[in-house]
């Protein structure tokens, strides 16, 4: 009788987190539009994202697995070419265009910013929420992580807003330690506890990961809520540029890839190209230049978290 009492309350929560791993997309969706109206838990959420995005790198690398993430020598090689086009030469390119045309706006800056930053850390989920390989994402999240205190040196050079490039390497460097250890210790379990998980385990550990996405999702809407009242123009000019950033990178980069010897690599490196883990540098920016950045972060929420029912069926046509 107590195995059986017991045993339901494990087996309906093993139910809810494969019902939530089935349809995670409508989920995120969802966690979308309970942001966006419900103040008081988004700002409950805000404070805690930091140890959520901790939980999320935890659960990709208890999905994916030691063997998957390390791959072959030439995997991480690609990842390393991956890095530099993306976060050296992509923001270079956009600082260069803009002096060029004489553009100076917040957006222009936040543009830059967001194009020298690494992988977001949810990207591993995003991967999978549209049926595709993990790996390559997660991968290619560490190196660009790692590599971060050096790839940003060029770009913030030419940045004088940024100031001291010391609080950026720190903030990378925190960020790096944090995915170091939920590696370990995800690795560990996969090494002993689950040595060889069914696809019912996969799925419950999805179920997890989507739950956390959408529980980052409603904080992160936080910032865009008090700018909706005073100027929703704004917002909508906002929203439009993140909107199209993010998919124009998507599509630009996965048409390219897929063009190449690269091909492979089309899905994880398309979806990273346009999400990037820009909420990064509000830890290390002074406070007067990333107040300007705020609404762009909070924008670009949107268009990430609706990669996978939008963009889903691009890339299976790919």
């Amino acid at each position: 009788m107590v195995a059986r009492q017991h045993a339901n309350p494990t087996r309906l929560t093993r139910h809810l987190l494969i019902l939530c791993a089935r349809h995670g997309r409508l989920i995120l969706v969802a966690s979308l539009v309970v942001g966006l109206t419900s103040s008081t838990l988004a700002g409950l959420i805000k404070p805690h994202i930091d140890i959520l995005i901790a939980f999320l790198l935890f659960a990709a690398c208890l999905r994916v697995g030691p063997h998957q993430v390390l791959g072959a020598i030439r995997d991480v090689k690609a990842s390393l070419a991956f890095t530099a086009i993306l976060q050296i030469c992509l923001p270079l390119l956009v600082a260069l265009v803009s002096w060029l045309a004489g553009v100076q706006h917040t957006l222009v800056f936040a543009l830059v910013l967001l194009t020298s930053a690494p992988a977001l850390s949810g990207s591993p989920h995003l991967v999978t929420l549209m049926g595709f390989e993990p790996a390559p994402a997660l991968r290619q999240l560490v190196v660009g992580t790692a590599l971060l205190p050096l790839t940003i040196i060029p770009v913030f050079a030419l940045l004088p807003e940024t100031g001291s490039i010391d609080a950026i390497v720190w903030a990378s460097l925190r960020l790096l330690a944090v995915i170091i250890v939920a590696a370990v210790i995800a690795f560990t379990i996969r090494l002993t506890i689950m040595k060889k998980p069914s696809p019912d385990h996969l799925m419950q550990v999805d179920g997890a990961s989507t739950i956390l996405l959408a529980v980052v999702v409603v904080g992160l809407m936080a910032a865009i809520q008090s700018e909706l009242t005073s100027n929703p123009m704004n917002v909508l000019l906002t929203l439009a540029v993140a909107t199209g950033i993010n998919f124009g990178l998507q599509i630009i980069t996965a048409v390219i890839l897929s063009k190449s010897k690269a091909s492979h690599y089309t899905v994880p490196i398309g979806i990273i190209a346009g999400n990037r883990n820009i909420a990064l540098f509000l830890t290390a920016l002074p406070a007067a230049t990333t107040q300007s950045l705020l609404l762009f972060i909070a924008c670009y929420q949107i268009p990430m978290y609706l990669t996978p029912i939008i963009m889903k069926r691009f890339y299976q046509r790919l």
